[in-house]
């Protein structure tokens, strides 16, 4: 292809406009009827001796992975514990906490510390089917514990995104 002084001149202004190769090419299809190819028009770019310059964008800001998305406050989540205006866990209750990386086989893991001061780990796998370790095989928590512990994991899991 041969591109006469003016256009070379005009492709030039192009580029230092800014303009990239999609743009040139489309410029070069409008006003001088030259349906070029993406990579021939990088090949002409090149053969005029002109390079594209560089968008200046700034990186975007890292993410703290240590601090979780913001939530959106609804009228169902009142009474959450971690939510602000909401009162931290009473002593002696149960604490919950997901983990950041799950465990394997399992959709959520986490730890949880029921009102008597015993620490465990729990999983939930693919089947809904809630495991408890980490523990004495002869450790019970009480009624009221468990119930709270499954309460706590459906507020947990509800804060984070999970149905």
């Amino acid at each position: 292809m041969q591109l006469n002084d003016e256009q070379k001149a005009l492709v030039a202004q192009w580029v230092t406009e800014g303009c990239g190769l999609s743009e040139i090419q489309r410029r070069l299809a409008d006003q001088f009827k030259l349906n070029l190819l993406y990579m021939d028009v990088r090949f002409l770019l090149i053969e005029l001796g002109l390079n594209l310059q560089e968008k200046k964008s700034s990186p975007p800001p890292p993410k703290d992975l240590a601090t979780p998305a913001p939530v959106p406050a609804a009228d169902d989540e009142a009474g959450i514990p971690g939510l602000p205006g909401e009162p931290a866990p009473a002593a002696g209750g149960v604490i919950v906490d997901v983990d950041r990386l799950m465990r394997p086989g399992s959709l959520v893991s986490g730890t949880v510390v029921f009102s008597d001061g015993v620490k465990a780990t729990w999983a939930l796998d693919q089947t809904g089917r809630l495991a408890l370790g980490g523990t004495d095989k002869s450790y019970r928590p009480s009624a009221q514990d468990v119930q709270e512990f499954q309460v706590s994991i459906a507020r947990e899991l509800q804060k984070r995104g999970y149905g």
